[in-house]
């Protein structure tokens, strides 16, 4: 029987920190060889939208599966399934309404990518952005390093005095509203960037030395958070290499207009994760990790989430046929 799971059901089943960790071991499966794809997009013009999709299979989690979901259309909104299969049997575990995991689940890996790529001693964090997703990265943050300090920029000022004081209450650190980019940006540890911008939200040369950079709300080949300075000063790390032949916008930029040249990948995650690759290497290097989520996050997630479920008796069950079922003369 296969379980279904309400986006209600699951909000509450695990910590960022909880997340983190299971999202950390799936990267480093994928580090040491695990399967995953980058997403799919299907654009559609009339009505506007796109539908996409992304697969991983985790050996050691015991779990496959992917994330679909429908955006903009006609009802101008978004909607997220996500199948979780048994990696050995191929059983169908669960369907699960990924709606409220998802700045979780996503944050979880920028929160890695902030651990094994940002100074030890980290403190002092800006962020960029002032939505759900900016909410589940500074979780994760919290979740990998003592943070002091947070400024947040939004361009709306209600919406980043709404954050900080919400996030103010939320974590240890004091988090404060800032009036700038500039502000945001200028000698933090870590920089967050969680927006829906097409073009870039700050200029690179007002990177300190030794700034970790987590760019995750761009995931189209020609829209970028990031400018093209800082990706040539960064060591840049994607969440898969495949990307950046498809939706990797800052680094199809940097490409294009002559600020790097190929090859200039460090590593994925994963890599360095598995302890395959170095990540940071010196205390005055900017690193870059370029999030455009994964299913390797999405499936770690989602185990998790199942198997608490089923410790709660949540969910309920479906009677899926299998094909041996529905295709008896196969």
């Amino acid at each position: 029987m296969t379980l279904f799971l309400q986006s209600e059901e699951v909000a509450d089943l695990a910590t960022p920190a909880e997340y983190v960790e299971v999202v950390r071991e799936g990267y480093r499966q994928r580090g040491e060889g695990a399967q995953a794809e980058p997403r799919t997009r299907l654009n559609n013009a009339d009505p506007p939208g796109f539908l996409t999709g992304y697969f991983a299979i985790l050996p050691e989690t015991g779990a496959m599966g992917g994330y679909t979901y429908a955006a903009g259309f006609g009802q101008q909104d978004a909607q997220f399934v996500l199948p979780l299969f048994d990696a050995e049997s191929g059983e169908l575990l669960s369907i699960i309404d990924g709606a409220s995991m998802n700045p979780w689940k996503t944050g979880a890996a920028g929160a890695v990518g902030i651990d094994e790529l940002a100074r030890e001693d980290a403190t002092e964090l800006g962020i960029i952005g002032s939505g759900t997703q900016a909410r589940g990265q500074l979780h994760g943050a919290a979740a990998v390093r003592d943070l002091e300090r947070v400024r947040v920029f939004s361009p709306t000022e209600s919406n980043r005095e709404a954050f900080a004081a919400e996030m103010d209450d939320q974590l240890d650190a004091a988090v404060e509203p800032v009036e700038s980019t500039e502000q945001a940006v200028s000698d933090v540890d870590v920089l967050i960037t969680a927006t829906t911008a097409t073009e870039p939200v700050f200029d690179g040369e007002d990177l300190s030395p030794g700034t970790h950079v987590t760019a995750m709300g761009s995931y189209h080949p020609t829209n970028h958070e990031v400018d093209p300075t800082t990706v040539a000063r960064s060591k840049y790390v994607p969440d898969l290499r495949g990307r950046i032949d498809t939706d990797a916008g800052a680094y199809r930029t940097a490409l294009e207009e002559g600020a790097i040249e190929e090859g200039h990948v460090h590593a994925e995650l994963g890599e360095i994760v598995a302890g395959a690759v170095p990540g940071r290497e010196s205390a005055d290097e900017i690193t870059l990790f370029d999030s455009g989520g994964t299913a390797i996050e999405t499936v770690a997630a989602a185990k998790l989430l199942y198997d608490r479920a089923r410790e709660k008796g949540l969910g309920e069950t479906l009677d899926i046929s299998s094909a041996s079922e529905a295709f008896p003369g196969r």
